[in-house]
């Protein structure tokens, strides 16, 4: 499994610098109740880019169903519907900081498939011995006591796992490392901790989940971007670059592990760039004068199509700028009587443009499905 890190050349460092001064500005940039509604839209967005690396395509409309506890009436479509649900809720414990606080460590990385694949329907625990075609039911929370081949890496036998994780663990070792190389040991544990493969199934999802994880601790990740998203949009070098990292030594200017070490520094890289685009998409995204003028457009069309009352804009301005408001502030914020306010305030409320933890609580602003397009184009493509 030699080199645990690439060898930290200049690119790599000027890679780390500008994720952790673009993840910083970006950082500065939200209404602290804001990024409540854009973690839950990121978390849905996480999951839906997650399922579809794994091959499992599950429209974000049903993900949104999934989480109303309504789900559909065909087997298949009713587990990918669990499955995203899952997902979602290990993700909120993670940015919740409900987990293990050493994400790269073999307790979180049992946690976080524990937690995954109990939510799980019996129907997704099974997977396939590669020589045998037997199939064998994954336990959740607990090392694979199984061969294990991916493509054409095999993986180290089980009863090497205890090992290969304690040396994982050794060599992640935040005490070990500088900021910027701790940066750059979240896409080589990425790696490393697919090749050692230690569960039968579920674990490029919980390396994903690891990665983001560890980037939060580093106070780099947040729950407003996700690198899911960059990995699914550009599956297929994600997919080679792994199996490339898979690769023994390439001769004598190679490293001096068993495995390559520019092949781990080209995934490193690609990994590192991934996230700085991941950053400034969500960065655009959200720009608060962009925003605003996305949202303006939407109110103005939806209240010509008679779906909005007029005064609509301000209270969702407040929202987005304020965070939240008292719902008494609604009269003086569009400019109308209690009586008309409470009516515009009410139609947001029934549209879940406007949420609320009680009746009369405050409100604060959401990021239904429905208005992303207008309001945040380009999450949901690939």
């Amino acid at each position: 499994m030699e080199p645990m890190m690439p060898k930290i050349c200049r690119k790599l460092e000027d890679k780390a610098v500008e994720l952790i001064e673009k993840s910083s500005l970006f950082a500065g940039m939200i209404n602290p109740d804001v990024t409540l509604a854009v973690g839950d839209l990121v978390r849905s967005m996480n999951c839906y880019y997650s399922n579809f690396i794994e091959g499992h395509d599950t429209h974000p409309r049903d993900i949104e169903r999934a989480l109303s506890e309504d789900f559909d009436s065909s087997e298949d479509k009713r587990d990918l519907q669990l499955e995203a649900k899952a997902h979602i809720e290990v993700q909120s414990m993670i940015d919740s900081d409900v987990s293990p606080r050493n994400a790269l460590s073999k307790d979180f990385a049992l946690w976080t498939h524990k937690e995954f694949c109990e939510r799980l329907p019996e129907s997704m625990l099974w997977a396939k011995n590669p020589d045998t075609g037997k199939m064998i039911q994954v336990i959740p929370g607990c090392l694979r006591e199984d061969f294990v081949k991916v493509g054409k890496h095999i993986a180290p036998a089980h009863e090497d796992l205890e090992k290969f994780m304690a040396r994982f663990e050794q060599a992640y070792d935040s005490t070990r490392h500088s900021k910027v190389q701790k940066i750059i040991s979240v896409a080589a544990a990425h790696h490393r901790f697919a090749w050692i493969h230690p569960f039968l199934d579920g674990n490029g999802r919980v390396a994903r989940l690891m990665s983001h994880a560890y980037l939060k601790q580093l106070g780099i990740g947040s729950r407003l971007w996700s690198v899911s998203r960059g990995l699914a949009r550009t599956s297929s070098d994600y997919k080679s670059l792994l199996q490339a990292a898979d690769s023994p030594r390439r001769g004598e200017l190679d490293g001096r592990g068993a495995l390559s070490e520019k092949a781990l520094a080209a995934f490193c890289e690609y990994f590192l760039d991934v996230c700085i685009d991941q950053v400034e998409f969500m960065s655009k995204s959200l720009d608060l004068k962009g925003l605003q003028i996305r949202i303006e457009r939407y109110c103005t069309y939806e209240i010509d199509a008679k779906n909005l009352l007029p005064g609509s804009w301000h209270l969702l301005r407040e929202a987005l700028l304020s965070g939240e408001f008292k719902r008494g502030k609604a009269a003086d914020l569009t400019s109308k009587s209690p009586a008309q306010a409470r009516k515009v305030l009410s139609k947001l409320v029934e549209k879940g443009l406007l949420v609320s933890e009680t009746e009369r609580g405050p409100v604060r602003l959401a990021l239904p499905l429905n208005v992303l397009d207008e309001w945040m184009p380009g999450l949901y493509y690939r």
